[in-house]
């Protein structure tokens, strides 16, 4: 894990912006999602289903913008 990237350098003493900066950052690099995911078990039934709501919600948006309507099963 390369963790040199994730540094700020506060200029003129304002901390407020440097601080957005490094949220932004850590946001960015996914380091919190990968730990919160880490942080306890999942089963594999738990992670298929996941899966399959976000590729459900990828198709929803790409139908959306394609301006076709919109299927309901």
């Amino acid at each position: 894990m390369n963790l040199s990237g994730r540094k700020v350098i506060v200029k003129d003493g304002n901390v407020e912006k440097a601080l957005r900066k490094f949220k932004k950052k850590v946001s960015e690099s996914g380091l919190l999602l990968e730990l919160q995911q880490r942080e306890r078990y999942t089963k594999p039934s738990v992670k298929k289903k996941i899966a399959r709501a976000m590729a459900k919600k990828r198709w929803q948006k790409y139908m959306a913008q394609q301006n076709l309507p919109k299927l309901d099963y």
